[in-house]
């Protein structure tokens, strides 16, 4: 039986690093829509192959392709927020599959569990809730006092985002039906803008 024109794969190979070819189950759930290949190969571009050290929160975590890719890539944490109960439970089974260990499942509500998490703790937010679900704004919100000095926010999106003042748009491409953009905090002044891919 073939699968429905648009509907999400049932698996999600991760594409780089040390985990590079291994998949990822994709449950059949509401909204879950695992960034696509392309779009991830232009992230990373972005960002620079290597994460060696880099905190990381992927706060819709869904598949966990984003945060299973920057584990993949040397992170020293990523912490996967997940509320779907069988989504939670599939991203445990596949990180102790994978031995990542600085992997990091946590059964919250994104929103909920950013506006508790301590100050200046990541380098990387990775920001994909589903579409229709109007977080982007929130979630963008939440996640910039989580951010250390010169972190990023990665924000998913259905259109071109315009975010609110105090952020600047870094980096912005299209994939079929995914807007990607790279964000940062417009007080942030990067003394070295070769120290991270984005200027």
């Amino acid at each position: 039986m073939t699968r429905p024109r648009g509907a999400p794969p049932r698996e999600v190979r991760l594409i780089g690093g040390r985990f590079k070819r291994s998949k990822l189950p994709v449950a059949d759930r509401p909204g879950l829509r695992p960034t696509p290949d392309r779009v991830r190969e232009t992230l990373f571009n972005w960002l620079g192959q290597d994460l060696s050290g880099w905190r990381v929160l992927d706060a819709f975590a869904g598949s966990g392709a984003l945060g299973f890719e920057a584990a993949s890539r040397g992170a020293a944490e990523a912490v996967l927020v997940e509320r779907d109960a069988a989504l939670i439970d599939s991203l445990r089974r596949s990180a102790q599959r994978l031995g990542a260990a600085q992997v990091q499942v946590v059964a919250a509500d994104a929103l909920t569990w950013m506006a508790r998490c301590g100050p200046a703790r990541f380098d990387l937010v990775f920001i994909d809730p589903p579409f229709d679900a109007g977080l982007s704004a929130p979630a963008l919100a939440a996640a910039g006092p989580l951010l250390r000095a010169g972190g990023v926010v990665y924000l998913e999106a259905s259109q071109a985002f315009v975010p609110a003042p105090g952020w600047v748009l870094r980096r912005h491409a299209r994939a079929g039906a995914v807007h990607a953009h790279l964000l940062q905090p417009a007080s942030y002044t990067d003394p070295d803008p070769d120290r991270r891919s984005a200027p």
